[in-house]
């Protein structure tokens, strides 16, 4: 099992697409198109929404307004369905 890595920055970089930093320094990127889908995902597909990400200090997570947010083993590992890429691993 690996540590929980919190995300510490979040930079929209396109419509529906995300660059999170985390704390140990590993960056990754992610498009979010196409799977914005539920009721708490949904309202994301518009972009000025969607452009409203901000990081939450105290969960250390990508959060909205709407209440969605994403899981932060699910993006720095890179798994299933949010399939993050690696951009910069971790600060050694």
């Amino acid at each position: 099992m690996s540590d929980i890595h919190d995300i510490v920055g979040v930079e929209v970089t396109g419509d529906h697409s995300l660059r999170v930093t985390f704390d140990d320094g590993a960056v990754r990127e992610l498009s979010l198109e196409g799977k914005l889908e539920g009721p708490v995902f949904e309202p994301l597909r518009d972009p000025g929404l969607f452009a409203q990400a901000t990081v939450d200090g105290e969960s250390g997570t990508v959060v909205w307004p709407t209440g969605a947010d994403l899981d932060p083993i699910v993006l720095y590992q890179g798994l299933p369905p949010l399939n993050a890429r690696v951009v910069r691993k971790a600060a050694v």
